[in-house]
């Protein structure tokens, strides 16, 4: 069975108040009928122990005072009967006897004890509260004085004053529930909020938010649940950008396999059909060698990179003479810069060294250099090194053409390429050479930056920490 949380919240709410109440309403009814009856007994105990006093003082007047006291206390409803040491009244206000005493209780008041009665209903027709007290004249026992007032005075209190009680109980019990109602209504309408938010995610709508704060669980839990649908929304993006730029990536890829592929197919069918003439042939052979050698460099860009990301290769790492490594490069690339009208320059410190791995780091530094030749023409390329600190500098700088600030950021993805780099180009041709360095540089726990301005130049500042 379904049972609402408005409906529990009240429940429970209602149930813990009412139970309350009652409890406390019992204990104080309790305690206002002890008190009642207290204070009547504490009335008869001083009437009495004042009239024995005065007949003590007064004892050739005795049957005046008796009078006296006789009428103040049947204005006050109470009796009063005086008897001596063996039970025998010899003077009384009221029916006679007022109250027949128990053996006990004679027995305890000839041993100088009081005898205190709240409630009586069987000795008389009506209820009544007495106190029986002791006669003492020189530490002698010689009677005792009975005062009696019936209850019917005394439970007419205590019953408005249960009356009134039973009228605040109702109507605190009206007024807890109403704030209940309003407690649980408030809470249920968070908690609503809270479920209508969770579908509405649940149905792939991540922009939903809702109010949160720091006043109690729940406002905590709103704000919990906007942090994780922030982050759900975040990584949606991700997915969503990594499917892009896998059809991307699958476009590209077909791209560049198609015409390697295409050439190739080409060839080889104009051989075998006698398509090609004899003096063509070694061109033809020539050229389908060159877009399978194409071919192959674009399967193994692809491992090298896949190796990468998923860090199988292991790194050797060394202290290499900085500038010893940048004129290898500068030996190596000198004859593809003069392709382009281009000078590479070098420019670093004698005793600047490297920590690196000696493979990888070439690998770095020629796929920059290229990529700076490949957009510079009768240029300068500039490689600069030197010691800061706990790091080791890199710069790689050209004044070519540049990159326009919205594709700076794009320049790491795999397989992206700028419309000018499409040109045939022996290395880094399929848009793979700056995402491997990206990834070897983040191998060797440095850093890689790119500052470019259109048509003036482009700087890369790589840091190395040292050993």
């Amino acid at each position: 069975m379904k049972v609402k949380y408005l409906y529990q919240q009240l429940a429970s709410h209602v149930s813990v108040i009412i139970i309350a109440f009652l409890i406390l309403s019992l204990l104080f009814a309790h305690l206002t009928e002890n008190f009642v009856y207290q204070n009547k007994i504490d009335e008869l105990s001083s009437y009495g122990e004042n009239i024995l006093r005065d007949l003590e003082r007064n004892r050739g007047s005795s049957q005046q005072i008796l009078s006296e006291y006789g009428r103040v206390l049947a204005g006050r409803d109470i009796q009063y009967s005086l008897f001596d040491e063996s039970s025998t009244i010899i003077y009384s206000i009221g029916r006679t006897p007022i109250v027949e005493l128990k053996d006990e209780e004679w027995n305890k008041i000839k041993q100088g004890y009081t005898v205190v009665v709240k409630q009586d209903f069987k000795r008389l027709e009506e209820g009544v509260t007495f106190v029986l007290l002791p006669y003492i004249h020189n530490n002698q026992f010689v009677g005792g004085i009975l005062l009696a007032s019936p209850i019917k005075g005394s439970r007419q209190v205590i019953s408005q004053i249960n009356q009134y009680l039973l009228y605040t109980v109702m109507i605190a019990a009206v007024v807890a529930f109403m704030l209940s109602w309003i407690l649980s209504a408030f809470h249920v309408k968070r908690i609503k909020r809270l479920r209508e938010a969770t579908s509405l995610v649940a149905g792939g709508d991540y922009s939903v938010r809702i109010p949160s704060s720091d006043f109690d669980e729940i406002g905590e839990l709103s704000r919990d649940f906007n942090k994780m649908v922030e982050k759900l929304n975040i990584s949606m993006e991700e997915i969503e950008s990594l499917e892009n730029r896998r059809r991307q990536f699958m476009a590209d890829v077909s791209h560049e396999l198609r015409t390697p592929l295409t050439t190739i197919s080409g060839v080889i069918e104009g051989i075998r059909n006698d398509m090609i003439p004899e003096s063509e042939k070694e061109k033809g052979m020539q050229l389908a060698s060159n877009e399978t050698k194409r071919l192959i460099r674009l399967v193994n860009e692809n491992l090298d990179y896949e190796k990468i990301r998923s860090n199988q290769i292991k790194l050797y790492k060394q202290d290499i003479q900085l500038k010893e490594i940048l004129e290898i490069i500068k030996e190596q690339l000198d004859v593809l810069a003069e392709e382009k009208h281009n000078e590479i320059i070098v420019e670093a410190d004698e005793e600047a060294v490297i920590y690196a791995d000696y493979d990888r780091l070439t690998q770095i530094l020629i796929n920059i250099t290229k990529n700076s030749i490949q957009f510079t023409e009768n240029g300068v390329i500039t490689l600069r090194g030197r010691t800061e600190g706990n790091e080791t500098i890199i710069e790689i700088e050209d004044n070519g053409i540049g990159i326009d600030p919205d594709e700076i950021e794009k320049i790491w993805r795999r397989f992206y390429k700028a419309m000018l780099s499409r040109t045939t180009n022996p290395y880094g041709e399929f848009g793979l050479g700056l995402s491997i360095v990206k990834q070897l540089v983040n191998m060797h726990n440095g850093e890689i930056e790119v500052s470019s301005e259109k048509g003036k130049g482009t700087k890369f500042i790589l840091k190395f920490p040292l050993k």
